[in-house]
């Protein structure tokens, strides 16, 4: 995705960076606007990450091929977050920009 322009700013308590940019223990931390949330973690762990989404205001949350939480995107939808869940973001992205 950052071949096609997106900033991606990684959230991961266990690193200092990856991607040629720093790294944040959460999304509460992040400096700055975030515009989706893309989740690489298990079911279990993405209801915390839609509670700090939620907390942002941010616009967008996109859950990774097998990542599937319906109680959590329940509660994302009704924050007013559009939400996709077991898609790869790249792959879309290609399917529909080449």
């Amino acid at each position: 995705m950052q071949t096609n322009g997106y900033r991606i700013i990684p959230v991961n308590p266990k690193i200092r960076g990856a991607l040629g940019e720093k790294a944040y223990a959460s999304l509460l931390e992040v400096p700055e606007k975030i515009d989706i949330v893309n989740i690489f973690r298990r079911p279990e762990f993405v209801e915390e990450i839609v509670d700090q989404a939620i907390l942002l205001k941010v616009p967008a949350i996109w859950m990774q091929e097998e990542v599937v939480n319906q109680q959590a995107a329940e509660k994302a939808r009704k924050a007013g977050i559009f939400v996709m869940m077991d898609r790869c973001i790249l792959k879309e992205h290609k399917a529909h920009f080449g």
